[in-house]
């Protein structure tokens, strides 16, 4: 008899039968169903069930909190039901479909321009210190610059330039390979599409408006000629492209045997996308890329420029809570490649600036609160270095008023950069280093508009928190009644215990080198609400995981990477889950240094991760430690303090 026989029986009756699942996987600790009709899933019912750890829906996926035993739950219900399971990239393309067409879009957008936005902000600091070093005249009374008066300077000038050039001009390279890698076609084709689009043998596209029309070079087929122009630093073309090359290879893939599969599929669906990007999609992408960029830029120049500046301010900070903001990434390259600058990307930097201000000022009001400091002052770290979501998700939205005073001071300083002229080389870093990003001419307006998102959203919510936080949430009270000692079952310990190197076999260790932080601060509902058990989590400095204790590794997401469960000689199960959200990373950017049935020991390496990576994905590298099954154990815990994995205790079992 299968272990979980009455469990998925009933759940697949709650959540409407086979006929009501479009798709279903599962992670570390859930089960992710798509469902036909969400409506008709009994959610009451489904959390009665005694293995149902709980229920939430997200992006367009059903999820059932299973715990450590959710693969062999998902085995049992897929052969129960009758149904295949999928990855968990056909989950999420199958959500999609319970999203409306400009989610659709702007999720699109955002999954092409992922990877490339690392080389996009590394190209936005090289361009801007070319521009220190070769365009400001910084020497001889205001007349010269250092490459004027340095070979060494004049040379490195020349060398950045080859990067620059290889991100902005070769871009459309990026854009169709990210497309194909998206889409699951050949990604050597998409590399092949761009280059095409960018070739030496074309005219280049920034040299397009100085050439006369009959010196511009052509294919002349004989009934029809086509002009030979590039599309370097082109956004839409390249879009529109790479979905060409993705839509007839799909199209050939699906028709041709596959004994010849090999050699048709490739040249059929390359040869054909040239000849279209070149004929129709490239001129139709360039003129949409530069309607959108000439609106984009009247709002910015017209008379009515301030107005958009300061609802652009405004709403920008909501508009990362819906994932909208992606969009924003092609605006600012076309802007950039349209008008050598934008306008747009510093009002982003300044939005995130003010939010991080308004953490600012939470962190003045809430000094005496420990446990709100324990996320406040990493998320307004994270917030000024241009990473918006721990400050947004942890603190703004939880006290609602922080939010609005961001708001409030990003439009204005939005206002002072609009006003003044501010604009940046190209896209950069979204926060304090985001000055880099501008060119040298703006930096004293650019600051005054730095100083005005760091004023205003502070002094905005020191007023208004005075009045709306109460005393206990500024710490100047202490919750209920004193705390019982650390020996009584369920509490847990702000008190630091001391680090050592030899501990009991009761204590588990930090997991990370960073801080340890309570469950209850973790921006997912799933671990800061307990549902998977006590435990604790950090906010690492590091980039790897280590074992807390002497233990047996019983699962692993061997296609992710991202979390492994373990069992410790008494039996006590604990896991351990890298960032919030990160399954849906694919493995990109994790190493896995175990596998199932390994023996580790305390401190021995788990997990490598690449904090780059997972928060340019837009997740939280906050990293649970979860007692999923303390057996008869209690659990004391010991929070709000830097730690060293392998060395400082964070937790015992009385």
């Amino acid at each position: 008899m299968a272990k979980y026989q009455q469990a998925v029986q009933t759940l697949l009756d709650e959540i409407g039968g086979k006929a009501n699942i479009q798709a279903v996987s599962h992670c570390m600790t859930r089960m992710r169903f798509v469902l036909v009709d969400p409506k008709k899933a009994n959610e009451k019912a489904i959390e009665a069930i005694p293995c149902v750890k709980g229920t939430f829906t997200q992006a367009g996926q059903y999820q059932v909190i299973i715990g450590n035993d959710v693969a062999t739950f998902y085995q049992e219900f897929t052969k129960y039901a009758g149904i295949e399971g999928v990855s968990r990239d056909a989950v999420k393309s199958a959500a999609k479909t319970n999203q409306n067409p400009v989610q659709r879009v702007v999720g699109a957008l955002g999954e092409i321009f992922a990877p490339i936005i690392p080389a996009l902000i590394c190209g936005g600091l090289i361009l801007g210190f070319r521009n220190l070093i070769g365009e400001v005249n910084l020497l001889g009374g205001g007349t010269q610059s250092l490459t004027d008066v340095s070979q060494f300077w004049a040379g490195l000038y020349n060398f950045l330039w080859l990067i620059g050039e290889a991100i902005f001009h070769f871009l459309p390279v990026g854009i169709t390979w990210s497309i194909t890698k998206k889409m699951g076609t050949t990604q050597i084709l998409g590399i092949v599409l761009g280059l095409t689009l960018i070739s030496p043998q074309l005219l280049n596209g920034f040299s397009v408006a100085t050439t006369a029309a009959e010196d511009i070079p052509v294919w002349d087929f004989g009934f029809a000629q086509v002009q030979m122009i590039g599309y370097q630093g082109q956004v839409i073309a390249a879009i529109l492209a790479g979905f060409v090359l993705v839509y007839l290879e799909k199209f050939f893939q699906k028709i041709c045997p596959e004994v010849i599969r090999m050699v048709v599929v490739p040249f059929c669906a390359l040869v054909p996308a040239v000849l279209i990007a070149h004929t129709v999609v490239g001129p139709i992408g360039w003129k949409i890329g530069d309607f959108i960029a000439n609106i984009v830029n009247m709002g910015l120049a017209s008379n009515v420029k301030l107005l958009f500046a300061a609802l652009f301010g405004l709403l920008y900070a909501p508009i990362v809570m819906t994932g909208l903001h992606h969009m924003t990434n092609a605006i600012d390259s076309q802007l950039v490649n349209t008008y050598g600058g934008t306008n747009l990307w510093p009002m982003i930097a300044l939005s995130n600036i003010a939010q991080g201000s308004a953490v600012l000022g939470m962190i003045v009001l809430q000094k005496r609160n420990e446990r709100a400091q324990q996320i406040n002052i990493p998320a307004c770290i994270s917030c000024y270095l241009g990473v918006t979501e721990p400050a947004l998700f942890g603190v703004n939205m939880k006290y609602v008023f922080p939010l609005v005073c961001g708001m409030i001071g990003s439009a204005c300083a939005a206002m002072i950069s609009i006003g003044t002229g501010v604009t940046a080389i190209s896209i950069g870093v979204g926060g304090l280093p985001g000055i880099l990003s501008i060119f040298p001419e703006y930096w004293v307006n650019f600051l005054l508009a730095m100083l005005t998102a760091i004023v205003v959203p502070f002094v905005l919510t020191i007023v208004v928190g005075s009045r709306k936080l109460g005393r206990e949430e500024r710490g100047l009270v202490t919750a209920g009644a004193p705390a019982e000692p650390e020996t009584t079952a369920e509490t847990t310990s702000q008190t630091p215990a001391p680090a050592t190197t030899q501990q009991a076999d009761n204590v588990l260790t930090a997991i990370a080198d960073g801080r340890v932080i309570p469950l209850s601060d973790v921006p997912d509902e799933v671990f800061s609400q307990g549902v998977m058990g006590d435990g604790v989590a950090f906010e690492p400095t590091g980039d790897t995981i280590y074992a807390p204790a002497d233990a047996e590794i019983t699962v692993v997401m061997a296609d992710t990477k991202h979390a492994c469960g373990l069992r410790m000689d008494d039996g006590t199960e604990l896991l351990i889950h890298v960032g919030v959200d990160t399954v849906d990373m694919g493995g990109d950017g994790f190493t896995l240094h175990v596998s199932e049935g390994d023996k580790v020991r305390r401190g021995q390496a788990l997990i490598t991760f690449d904090a780059n990576k997972i928060a340019a994905a837009g997740h939280p590298t906050t990293t649970m430690l979860i007692v999923t099954d303390p057996g008869a154990h209690s659990l004391v815990t010991h929070t709000g303090r830097d730690v060293k994995h392998g060395e400082t205790p964070v937790a015992e079992l009385g």
